[in-house]
């Protein structure tokens, strides 16, 4: 433990590493009850695998950013510490997986040198911020997204309010009406927009709530036409103290943001957000609004030459008309890279970056479909950056294209994966560029796929879809995939979620797609979309076109061996991990709000006084379901257990004769943020934990 205290610079991720030292540690000696462990280790990015023993470590990258140093830091911890292998994810994450649960602390540490955080990349936190991969570059934009979101992930990371809510949250930033960060299917989507007050141009954004994919789509709702940038910060915050008090908690399958919205209507809850209006900790938060251009500084030297004579020029051509982006900055290119099921190796990100250095900016970005984007390379170096991405298998062409799969590690990794999603994803890649090569130049037409109905994937608003399934034939189970057709991104925050059609042997997957395709291009009108064409058709259509792919009379030994396996298929779906679980244990529970008392009192001294006062709030609702737990009463959200203990307590009189603890702890959200409120809100949450100590102790006597 102390060794981690002479590297580090940051007294607040020294804490969390060394705490994380101490927790593996009385989880080994028996003294951590095992879900309350995972909880804790699930916020700080280390998640369990399908694969006994080990873990996944989820690296968190606001808006997919990292710099060359921090590209190399992670490639040198993946060596270390992994099996070498970089997973881009479609969260603009990356992960490293089959990591042992003791090196973590060691790992994190290693990472925090080049200020890379594994803190809330996991379990039930605000998650990593993500970003249209253009954000600073785009001639579209009304302006930069990138600051928005990372002073958000700076405001929200270590937030006292949102360490334990009852499921994750997810955020995203669009910086044009295109929508190209998917805001209609995240717990809060922001997409850039200006107006002009009085003359002058006011920067805000329209506000979406409540979208996700998984197995019960929704698409977000929008708040606001145009919310000031200086309320976007203050309004989420209120977002999440209504999430926190009035979410599921017990059924983590219900627990997200939409079926609260859904429970309680969209108007009640704008009304119990503007209700947190005045406990906020800021009523406005200015954002410094600088355009993107510091990547500059280290790119356009002119030192790196290359061969032209050595490039196939149809290939060249082909990728510059698919792979490039040019940006706002006169003479810049981005350039893009397909990254296969976002797989890239230490060795070939450490010979990227030493080729690479001096050519493209420091300033390199995961995209949403997990691949990557090198910004601000200049026309006469791109030859040369070609000529080191083909000699790295990197140059193919048609990124973001038909071709381009997104599909999530499914079997190979997770645990509630069911059928192989990364070989399939390989499969159908190779299909399309050899039966459809005209596609590579088609942007609008999507296929996704996931190992399960989760939709970590994104196939729930695919042009065409999968995700990962079983069936039963000759008495065997064969790995299937559900099909779904018709989603599809139609802008400015709206969308449509793909309709589910049919279910087919996974082996089949290459078929569905000639099928679908080949239909399509025969039988669409001229210049008819594919999204118009698919809800011309229909979901009966699709079943009836590929019900001969259905059909299981027909089935082959080769279809009970799932893509990229030897052995015949079997469901092994274990214990998922997309959020911690809840610990319902009297004792757990009391010491949890001692420890939020700790914590509250930490931030009176530093003046967080609305951190504080929430420390407090969460210790009294902490304790007060230790009592009614005690009781035999279950509650599944704050706001039901403040309202069941005045039922069984305070009515009753067993708490105070008078008055009602919902009230008194309610006061919160009636009084500014002070140093004198604070310190009293505290005292009383002393008050109410000691309370509970008591009736606990006295109750356990009388059961004796």
């Amino acid at each position: 433990m102390q060794s981690f205290r002479t590297e580090l610079e940051n007294p607040l991720v020294e804490k969390d590493i060394l705490d994380l030292d101490k927790k593996i540690r009385l989880f080994r000696e028996g003294k951590m009850d095992e879900e309350k462990f995972r909880s804790l280790r699930l916020a700080r990015g280390v998640y369990g695998q399908r694969q006994p023993g080990v873990q996944m470590v989820r690296i968190k990258l606001p808006y997919g950013k990292m710099t060359l140093a921090q590209w190399k830091r992670i490639a040198a911890v993946s060596d270390e510490y992994s099996t070498g292998n970089l997973h881009l994810t479609t969260r603009q994450d990356i992960q490293i997986h089959f990591v042992s649960l003791d090196r973590t602390p060691q790992l994190w540490a290693e990472l925090d040198k080049d200020d890379i955080t594994i803190r809330e990349a996991c379990g039930n936190t605000v998650r990593n911020i993500t970003a249209s991969d253009t954000a600073g570059i785009d001639p579209e934009e009304p302006f930069d997204v990138t600051p928005y979101a990372h002073a958000m992930f700076e405001y929200f990371l270590r937030k006292p309010l949102c360490q334990e809510m009852g499921r994750k949250f997810k955020i995203a930033f669009s910086n044009t009406e295109k929508d190209t960060a998917l805001t209609f299917m995240h717990d809060l989507g922001a997409i850039a927009r200006v107006r002009t007050v009085d003359g002058k141009e006011q920067r805000g954004f329209k506000i979406l709530i409540g979208g996700g994919l998984g197995a019960q789509p929704h698409l977000a709702i929008c708040t606001h036409e145009f919310l000031e940038e200086d309320l976007l910060i203050p309004y989420l915050e209120a977002v999440l103290r209504v999430f926190d008090r009035y979410g599921e908690r017990n059924s983590r399958h219900k627990a997200r943001i939409k079926f609260l919205i859904q429970k309680i209507g969209i108007e009640t809850f704008i009304q119990l957000v503007e209700e947190e209006r005045l406990a906020l900790t800021h009523q406005r938060v200015a954002i410094r609004s600088r355009e993107t251009g510091d990547g500059r500084r280290k790119t356009g030297d002119g030192r790196r030459e290359s061969g032209d004579d050595h490039i196939d020029p149809l290939k060249y051509e082909l990728w510059k008309n698919t792979n490039l982006f040019k940006q706002k900055q006169e003479g810049y290119y981005a350039v893009y890279v397909r990254v296969p099921n976002g797989n890239i190796s230490s060795d070939i990100s450490r010979r990227l970056i030493g080729q690479l250095e001096g050519v493209i900016a420091d300033d390199v970005r995961v995209t949403i479909n997990q691949g990557l984007q090198f910004r601000f390379v200049k026309p006469e170096h791109l030859p040369y950056v070609y000529q080191v991405l083909e000699s790295e298998g990197l140059a193919t062409p048609g990124f973001g294209s038909v071709a381009d799969i997104t599909s999530c590690p499914g079997t190979d990794t997770c645990n509630l994966g069911i059928s192989n999603s990364t070989g399939t994803a390989l499969a159908l890649s190779e299909v399309i560029e050899e039966a459809f090569p005209e596609f590579l130049f088609n942007k609008d037409i999507t296929v996704r796929i996931s190992g399960c109905m989760n939709s970590c994937g994104q196939h729930g608003m695919a042009s065409v879809g999968f995700h990962g399934s079983s069936l039963k034939a000759k008495g065997q189970v064969v790995p299937a995939l559900q099909v779904l057709i018709g989603g599809a991104v139609l802008g400015s925050g709206d969308a449509r979620i793909s309709d589910k059609v049919i279910k087919v042997p996974s082996k089949r997957a290459p078929a569905v797609l000639i099928s679908i395709f080949n239909d399509y291009k025969k039988l669409a009108a001229e210049n008819e979309s594919f999204t118009d064409y698919s809800l011309r058709k229909g979901e009966k259509y699709y079943y009836e076109l590929l019900k001969p792919l259905a059909s299981l009379d027909t089935i082959s030994d080769d279809e009970f061996i799932d893509w990229g396996q030897e052995a015949k298929f079997a469901t092994a779906i274990g214990v998922g991990e997309c959020a911690g679980v809840m610990i319902d244990l009297v004792s757990t529970l009391i010491l949890e709000a001692e420890e939020k008392i700790v914590g509250a009192e930490d931030c009176l001294r530093n003046n967080q006084w609305a951190d504080s006062i929430y420390n407090a709030y969460a210790a009294q609702v902490h304790s007060a379901k230790a009592l009614l737990l005690q009781q035999g009463v279950h509650c599944n959200t704050q706001i039901g257990i403040l309202n069941d203990f005045d039922t069984h307590f305070t009515a009753k009189g067993l708490y105070k004769e008078n008055g009602s603890f919902k009230q008194e702890v309610m006061r919160m959200n009636e009084t500014t943020p002070s140093a004198a409120f604070a310190a009293e809100f505290i005292q009383q949450a002393l008050d109410f934990i000691q309370f509970a100590k008591s009736w606990r102790e006295k109750t356990v006597k009388e059961e004796k």
